[in-house]
């Protein structure tokens, strides 16, 4: 018979989860999952949790996959954390391949939140899918969260405010201000890092979902 402890390290091993994100997503502390791992046995609500997330992760396996779409990251995002693009050379596969749980429109890309400017909405390390092409003009952006990239080439997530010609806003920092934006990619999905499924590369390697 599988133990927890067994059923616990199954799950890591599927989502490449740390204990930190295993504890949020069975909403306990880092610690709870720590003596769980020293022999002490879950109870109640907090066993079945782990018993469904080792049903979804590990017995359901490639299946799981039959159901969604996978999206590639291209790159990250800056809540706070000023990007630049030359920072990266991203491969024809993306820097990773992650599942979502649902359809896709098509023509979607993922960007990986660095930075805390914008809690509590959006954490460092969630994924945020957006339109690859921007579709529409930048008026009617005004007043909403999307990701951007500046003509000089930053890359931000902000909220999109009427300035000269425009100003970034955050939940948790100072306004940027005077901004030209060459792209605004609009915002279809934001995914916590710990809904996020790890996708097998060709020659069974485990593609990987770089954290910050």
């Amino acid at each position: 018979m599988i133990t927890i402890e067994q059923k616990l390290r199954a799950i890591m091993k599927a989502t490449g989860w740390r204990q930190t994100q295993l504890a949020e997503r069975l909403n306990v502390t880092q610690a709870t999952v720590s003596r769980w791992f020293s022999g002490s046995e879950p109870e109640g609500a907090r066993r079945d949790a782990i018993l469904a997330l080792y049903d979804e992760f590990v017995e359901a396996g490639p299946k799981a996959l039959d159901h969604g779409d996978i999206v590639k990251i291209v790159g990250y995002i800056g809540a706070g954390a000023e990007i630049m693009p030359e920072f990266e050379q991203v491969p024809p596969e993306g820097l990773d391949q992650v599942h979502v749980p649902f359809p896709l429109p098509d023509d979607m890309i993922a960007l990986e939140v660095r930075g805390d400017s914008m809690l509590p909405v959006y954490k460092d390390g969630h994924v945020v899918i957006v339109y690859r092409e921007q579709k529409r003009p930048v008026q009617s952006f005004y007043g909403e969260d999307a990701a951007v990239r500046t003509a000089d080439g930053r890359r931000f997530l902000k909220t999109i405010m009427k300035g000269s010609p425009i100003t970034l806003t955050s939940f948790n920092a100072a306004p940027i201000e005077n901004v030209a934006l060459e792209w605004i990619g609009e915002i279809f999905a934001v995914l916590p890092r710990t809904q996020l499924r790890h996708v097998e590369r060709a020659g069974g390697l485990q593609g990987r979902l770089k954290l910050a």
